[in-house]
């Protein structure tokens, strides 16, 4: 972590390539090519036009409201409470299934590099990342940015070495399931296009005039940041889907960055593939476990969850409570692309609350026609998710739910409690 108000533009881009990025794209190309074929590319396509506006509206929002509240503070900005706890549960009961999809993204590899038992090697990682987490290890900030200078390596080299053995006929036929298998594609891809929220998240971390007020140096920081990571995501992104299918064809292996990069490089690519899926996979799932107890943290001091989430001096509560809700999440995966589907959902409604909170809270002019277009794109990348809505939906009666009850529990005591003098 820097000093406050000492970061620049490069940091901030990779500490923001980084939050974009992760295990997903060791896998997402096969899931994105089952669906749609080889029209995959235009879902990607379609989530990198999509990215602009929602990556240059959450860098407003982190201009004009710094201090990392993340999208539930906006949320609750805009249209009050109960919606902050809402976007909060969304995120929170997100984690316990995409930590678990990506944990066997990383075992996956694992299986087909090493010739371990994938399921074994994706509950190990997950295992090692709340251990390290209940001990009170973090990735440190500099550890964070080799991971991501590392999977950026393997896009990149994977791409450039595999290119030129790309084969045209392998685009042919070129949409066979027609634009719902590009829809179907688009919404388990919305799982490595959630992230730019984190360009709020860092607002602090960016230069500062004097007295403490934000000059042109952090805003324009904060903007170039984005830009770059949105230059250095679109040229991975576009560079691996097309290479994929280019070279792989649509019925590409479930491990496609694996083959690419053993077609490039034959087969000494395998075992290191092997160890670099797992330390990257281990790394993103240590983060979001570390982030989402905070937040259960933050969400029971609001009222928004049970008070004893919040007790104690760190968040082991509630880094217990996403534990006991991954074991069934562990126990009945059957499918990693049912899993990433129902995580996509649940972020992709967090990206759309947060832009839909922008349209309010932003000034009227530039800023607010883009969070505008922002939160019609988002809309229909959220629509792709089709059934699984039903699961921010559920999480959304949960929410409401939970924050009436507690609300009805702390009225009547303090009615009843009194006046004067010390209680229990």
């Amino acid at each position: 972590m820097t000093e406050q108000g000492r970061m620049g533009a490069v940091q901030g881009a990779a500490l923001l390539v980084g939050a974009v990025l992760g295990p997903g794209m060791l896998v997402l190309p096969q899931l994105a090519a089952a669906a749609a074929g080889p029209a995959s590319v235009l879902a990607w396509a379609g989530l990198l036009a999509l990215s602009v506006p929602v990556a240059l509206t959450f860098a407003a929002l982190g201009v004009r409201h710094p201090g990392g509240g993340g999208v539930a503070s906006f949320a609750g900005l805009a249209f009050g409470p109960r919606a902050a706890a809402v976007v909060g549960w969304w995120f929170y009961g997100a984690v316990p299934v995409g930590t678990v999809a990506g944990a066997l993204v990383g075992g996956r590899y694992v299986e087909a590099c090493l010739g371990v038992d994938g399921t074994l090697a994706g509950v190990l990682i997950l295992a090692a990342a709340f251990a390290a987490n209940a001990a009170g290890l973090r990735t440190s900030g500099r550890l964070q940015l080799v991971s991501v200078a590392l999977l950026v390596a393997l896009l990149a080299v994977a791409v450039v070495t595999a290119a030129p053995r790309a084969d045209l006929d392998h685009f042919t036929p070129f949409a066979p399931y027609g634009l719902a298998g590009v829809a179907g594609a688009a919404g388990v891809l919305m799982f490595a296009f959630v992230g730019w929220e984190a360009a709020s998240h860092l607002s602090a971390e960016f230069a500062v005039g004097r007295r403490g007020r934000r000059g042109r140096r952090g805003r324009h920081g904060l903007t170039r940041a984005t830009v770059v990571t949105l230059v250095v995501v679109g040229l991975l992104y576009l560079g691996v889907s097309v290479t994929s299918v280019g070279v792989l064809g649509a019925d590409m292996p479930g491990v496609p960055l694996s083959a690419l990069l053993e077609a490039g490089l034959g087969g000494v690519a395998r075992p290191v593939t092997g160890v670099l899926a797992v330390l990257l996979t281990f790394g993103a799932v240590n983060t979001y476990l570390a982030g989402a107890a905070r937040l259960g943290v933050a969400l029971a001091r609001d009222g928004a969850m049970p008070a004893w989430l919040a007790g104690g001096r760190s968040p082991y509560r509630s880094l217990g409570a996403l534990a006991v809700l991954t074991v069934p999440v562990v126990v009945w995966a059957v499918d990693l692309d049912l899993l990433m589907r129902a995580t996509s959902a649940c972020l992709a409604a967090v990206t759309a609350a947060g832009v839909a909170a922008a349209v309010r809270v932003l000034p009227a002019g530039r800023l607010r026609v883009t969070a505008v277009v922002a939160t019609g794109m988002s809309a229909v990348a959220l629509a792709c998710c089709g059934a699984f809505l039903a699961v921010p939906a559920v999480l959304a009666v949960v929410a409401l739910g939970v924050l009436k009850a507690l609300r009805r529990a702390v009225l009547p005591a303090h009615d009843g409690a009194p006046s004067g003098g010390c209680h229990d």
